[in-house]
């Protein structure tokens, strides 16, 4: 049991991050004045070109003071947007277009590397400028701008190297402490009455020991927390975390071999199908993380916001480049399909999201109805291929029971 007191005075402690807000917003201002700095160095340029006093030494020593700024105004952007997102908190850019390559992988030590090779850019700049003027340039200035520069060479390598073992060893602490981490003695024991796919009716009872647990976590590599940030999921939901004792039907065998994301690499999809509030989400999200894990990009949405953005990709004439962009991600998770109803156009461009993908990557779709009752969700002559296309390759996982959230309301109102 939690100490009520060292509780709230780890939470008070946390909330000290924010105090590091305002720093954050002073460099914003700094990145202002080099802005500024930036033209007023370009304005110069200009006027000298212009007037006919520019040299070729002046010109390439202009043009090398405008690299320095906007390299160091790249540095402050970095530490900015990802410095706050780091230690401060998240800024929710997870499928946002405009999203910066380097934040979708971004932690404490992929920052500090990128941040001493930042560093190293300008050195280098500084040391071009050094021997551009070199006429002007003292032999002890320039031996020290040498020795600095190559100073700066080895703590960035030093740091690229110790960055790897650094996030291998805190992604397996991690996994010691999950609870996928510990011994088959202590994880609580949960019965479960599998259903097949491929039948609709009642579940038979089974002996729960006949039933194969969940494959423990897979080992991750340095980058899954970055893909697993990257996906877009509304929360951090592990399959470990499943309440497999909720549904009354529920494929416990089929969740053991999705659980070690094969399917992704062998291009298949997975459909979640059950009322709401039995945990289709939890296990689209857990196998996602399992995938990403894995080694997968994925991309997590709602069925409605994945219409929006094909909407808008078509509206603007780029349906077929947005098509080809999701490529780079193996697996597409479409949550909620059935909540809200569409109509045929939208159903042409779920269509095209899933004739494209077919036999070429994976989807996990969750709805409230199977496959088969998706006309009533699909206005468009095209569900029906759509739903072939889907189910071909498929894995239908069926869930049964009450709402998990509308049991715990009851049982709150009921105490």
């Amino acid at each position: 049991m939690r100490n009520p007191t060292t509780t709230t005075l780890g939470y008070a402690l946390f909330a000290t991050r924010w105090l590091q807000a305002p720093l954050y917003f002073g460099l914003v201002a700094a990145q202002g004045v080099y802005v500024y700095k930036f033209f007023k160095e370009l304005w110069t340029l200009i006027r000298m070109c212009v007037s006919g006093h520019a040299t070729e030494t002046y010109v390439m020593l202009a043009v090398l003071k405008l690299v320095d700024v906007v390299m160091i105004a790249n540095l402050l952007i970095m530490v900015i947007v990802g410095g706050y997102e780091t230690f401060v908190s998240r800024i929710g850019l997870q499928g946002h277009r405009d999203q910066p390559e380097w934040l979708s992988h971004v932690n404490s030590n992929v920052l500090k590397v990128k941040l001493a090779t930042a560093i190293v850019g300008i050195s280098s700049v500084h040391l071009l400028q050094m021997f551009v003027d070199v006429h002007h340039t003292s032999r002890h200035a320039l031996l020290w701008g040498t020795v600095i520069h190559m100073a700066f060479i080895g703590s960035a390598a030093i740091l690229a190297y110790m960055s790897g073992p650094m996030a291998a060893q805190a992604d397996r602490g991690h996994a010691d402490r999950s609870p996928a981490g510990r011994s088959q003695d202590e994880r609580p024991q949960t019965g479960s009455v599998p259903v097949p796919a491929e039948q609709s009716g009642a579940p038979k009872p089974q002996d729960p020991a006949a039933t194969p647990a969940l494959p423990r976590r897979l080992t991750p590599d340095a980058d899954a927390e970055a893909r697993i940030r990257a996906a877009g999921f509304p929360a951090r939901k592990l399959l470990e975390d499943f309440d497999q004792q909720h549904p009354r039907g529920f494929d416990r065998e089929a969740l053991a071999r999705l659980g070690k994301a094969e399917f992704v690499a062998a291009r298949r999809n997975v459909v979640l199908v059950g009322p709401p509030g039995t945990g289709k989400t939890h296990l689209s999200i857990g196998l996602g993380v399992r995938a990403c894990q894995a080694g997968h990009r994925v991309l997590f949405a709602t069925a409605a916001e994945w219409a929006a953005r094909l909407a808008g990709a078509r509206a603007a004439g780029r349906l077929d480049a947005e098509l080809a962009a999701l490529d780079e991600y193996p697996l597409l998770i479409v949550d909620e399909v059935g909540y809200t109803p569409f109509d045929a156009a939208t159903a042409g461009l779920f269509f095209r999201l899933v004739a494209h993908r077919y036999e070429r990557a994976s989807l996990i779709v969750t709805s409230d109805r199977p496959p088969g009752r998706w006309d009533e969700v699909f206005g468009g002559a095209s569900t029906a291929a759509m739903v072939d296309r889907l189910a071909h390759h498929a894995d239908v996982v069926r869930l049964d029971g009450d709402s998990y959230r509308t049991r715990r309301a009851t049982s709150a109102w009921a105490d």
